[in-house]
């Protein structure tokens, strides 16, 4: 039941984050149009390489080392002392590089400028700390207020392509002011610093071990947009942000789980309770499979209805890309499952380093042709291309350790009643007026279409659902 409880505080944390662009993302495109919006997705994908070499697989290693002696306070409070200054340490060496990229640079180096805060905020966010001790209620709270406030300044502040520069600041503010304020519910875990005790660099190689995959993975997330910025123009960039910034809101919602249960199987794990891991990752497979199947059809479907609702006609442009990205939440959603819910806390590290270096080995290769030939569609078959590789290549590597009949149990009836919502909504898609009241009657038509299909093929989340509900 806890890891249910924290899974939704999770979820909400993932969707707080993205909550402020899903909620600006209509107003924007009206007021700062294709090439603000492209703007803003370049520079900051470039900003994001800073921040990632700055943040040296904290995330990862963090969550996982915290959860490994959360139940001793003096060690808990060593080593989250050590990994927390070595951070910081890093972001200054990351923070330099960007001042010596700017000199160099061409254009936009008001908005690099205003992007570079979101450096600043990496070297205070702890929240790795409160993942690994469980607690998943204190970052929701934070992020809740905080996403409130940036929300009202966005609205209050940005109100024309030349207001683009204040609009990238308020972002880069929240990430600051949001991580700042978790640090008065540190007291509650940790006691007082003895910094003759801290051995802050014999944390660096095991992040670094964890930093490899994140290097990887942050370039088939970003390496799009960075791309595409250079290579066609930071329109196409704008194009392919807008539909990836879509996809990613859904798939906060399914990978969640893998930051809940990375903790908690990496305890069991140490515990010596191999099995019991196992059976971690078969409840959690199926899991993210039900919920991943409806939105990744529904996405496609009611995308032709949803884009011109939503970003206006000038985005057009969107649709066949978010209707091709759709197939990325089901991959990740499994490759989430399979890599950050098993490989990591099972302590597999190479082998999901090596499927993270394979996706954007694969992503870098087939860009470039495919960005020349077709501009951000091009970028958009790219990242399916890449996940695809990413989770097959985990499934290869586990083809020993788990059995394929209990992961995949139940997979071929989720991907039937996702089929069959698909087929109706998409032709209810076609033949509805455009607005926001019939999107919404096909969406929950598609989730009754779902629910039923799945009652009436007796799948076991639905017997576990319905056990959880009567505790």
């Amino acid at each position: 039941m806890q890891v249910v409880k924290n899974y939704l505080y999770n979820a909400s944390y993932q969707v707080f984050i993205l909550l402020v662009p899903l909620i600006t993302t209509p107003y924007l495109a009206r007021v700062l149009g294709p090439t603000g919006v492209g703007i803003n997705a370049y520079t900051n994908s470039i900003i994001q390489y800073f921040i990632l070499f700055g943040s040296i697989g904290v995330n990862l290693y963090g969550n996982r080392q915290i959860a490994f002696v959360r139940d001793n306070k003096d060690e808990l409070t060593k080593t989250f002392y050590e990994i927390f200054l070595m951070r910081i340490m890093t972001i200054i060496l990351a923070y330099a590089a960007f001042l010596i990229f700017l000199v160099f640079i061409g254009n936009y180096h008001v908005y690099y400028l205003a992007q570079s805060l979101s450096i600043i905020a990496a070297a205070f966010d702890i929240s790795w700390f409160f993942m690994g001790v469980e607690n998943f209620k204190v970052t929701v709270v934070r992020n809740f207020i905080v996403k409130i406030l940036t929300l009202v300044s966005i609205f209050t502040f940005v109100k024309s392509y030349s207001d683009l520069y204040l609009y990238i600041m308020i972002l880069s503010l929240s990430l600051l002011i949001g991580n700042l304020t978790l640090f008065p519910n540190l007291k509650k875990y940790i006691g007082n610093l003895n910094i003759g005790q801290l051995h802050i660099w014999h944390h660096l190689k095991p992040s670094l071990v964890l930093f490899v995959p994140q290097i990887a993975t942050q370039i088939y997330l970003v390496v799009n947009k960075t791309m595409l910025g250079s290579m066609t123009s930071v329109q196409a960039a704008g194009y392919f942000d807008q539909s990836d910034k879509m996809i990613k809101m859904i798939l906060a919602i399914v990978t969640a789980t893998g930051t809940v249960m990375l903790p908690h199987v990496a305890n069991a794990f140490m515990r010596g309770e191999v099995e019991k891991t196992k059976q971690f990752l078969y409840n959690s497979f199926s899991f993210v499979t039900a919920v991943s199947v409806p939105m990744m059809f529904g996405i496609a479907a009611v995308a032709q209805k949803f884009v011109p609702l939503f970003f206006t006609d000038k985005f057009l442009a969107v649709t066949p890309l978010m209707m091709i990205e759709s197939v990325v939440i089901l991959l990740i959603a499994w490759s989430n499952a399979l890599g950050t819910q098993y490989l990591l806390p099972t302590n597999q590290n190479a082998a999901f380093t090596t499927s993270v270096i394979i996706g954007a080995v694969v992503n870098i290769i087939v860009n470039i042709p495919l960005i020349l030939l077709w501009g951000a569609m091009g970028a958009t078959i790219a990242t399916v291309l890449s996940e695809i590789s990413v989770t097959g290549y985990q499934l290869y590597v586990l083809r020993n350790q788990v059995d394929y009949k209990k992961l995949f149990k139940d997979t071929w009836k989720y991907l039937i009643s996702g089929v069959v919502m698909f087929i109706v909504i998409y032709f209810l898609d076609g033949i509805l007026s455009n607005s926001w009241l019939m999107l919404i009657v096909e969406v929950f038509v598609g989730a009754v279409i779902y629910v039923f299909l799945l009652m009436l093929m007796k799948v076991k989340i639905i017997k576990d659902a319905k056990l959880i509900l009567k505790r």
